[in-house]
């Protein structure tokens, strides 16, 4: 299939054009015309871009790409090592950042829900349906214990947990990788927990005193199955070649 016929695609089912991100969204960096084999991972690395030159991939799909606001826009040293590794293989490289956090199947708040079995899910912010930060419920309450035994089973990592106090969970927001700072819009709710993938110095005093509990969950394992979700579709619906590669990121 043609690369641009692939973003098209993309792009419309992830209805880029209803978010203003904090890098583009879509095809970053044009490869071959014709693409057959897709590699998916979390991050645009360089062992990413390896084991997909070792592969012979036409493609790339990420959920952290390149070009962020606010960083350096001179291509040097890694970024231009990463960028020159695409071009001279001629891979094409798709990055979908916030669009691919908030799809209400395929995103990565979405993927999360499911594998820790939150249900009544909608939007955190009530006023905005396309809102990063979502909310839900367990369908029993669960002790703060045994949800962080429930999140280092489905991901393999050990969140780190804030007591907020509550003895018993029943409501939960959440915001995979880095949003954290959802917990202040949780805590006003009365939402018993909160669960992200980073946590920051200020993080924990919120959660303290602001009564709710909070799991630090690992922004690259809470962001692992957004785009594997994206790559089962594509290898369904679009009949393309499409692989994961999980490039380990303990943070």
């Amino acid at each position: 299939m043609k690369n641009r016929k692939i973003a098209n695609k993309l792009d419309q089912l992830l209805e880029i054009h209803q978010f203003k991100d904090y890098c583009p969204n879509g095809l970053q960096i044009e490869g071959v015309a014709e693409v057959t084999k897709i590699i998916t991972g979390v991050t645009a690395n360089q062992a990413l871009i390896d084991f997909a030159i070792a592969e012979k991939a036409d493609a790339i799909l990420v959920h952290h790409g390149y070009f962020w606001k606010g960083e350096s826009q001179e291509i040097v040293g890694m970024k231009f090592k990463r960028i020159k590794a695409l071009i001279e293989n001629g891979i094409n490289l798709y990055a979908y950042h916030l669009p691919l956090d908030v799809h209400p199947q395929l995103g990565n708040n979405a993927q999360l829900a499911k594998l820790l079995q939150i249900t009544d899910r909608r939007p955190l912010e009530p006023w905005d349906k396309r809102s990063v930060g979502r909310v839900g419920k367990f369908a029993q309450t669960i002790s703060a214990e045994l949800l962080a035994e429930r999140i280092e089973s489905v991901l393999s990592r050990k969140p780190l947990h804030i007591d907020g106090g509550k003895k018993e969970i029943s409501s939960v927001a959440w915001c995979t990788g880095g949003g954290q700072d959802y917990i202040t819009i949780a805590a006003e709710q009365g939402i018993d927990a909160f669960i992200s993938g980073e946590i920051s110095e200020r993080t924990v005093h919120i959660a303290r005193e602001m009564g709710i509990h909070y799991f630090a969950a690992g922004h690259h394992a809470t962001e692992r199955y957004g785009v594997q979700a994206l790559g089962d579709w594509i290898a369904s619906e679009l009949d393309l070649d499409v692989q994961f590669k999980d490039v380990d990121n303990p943070v």
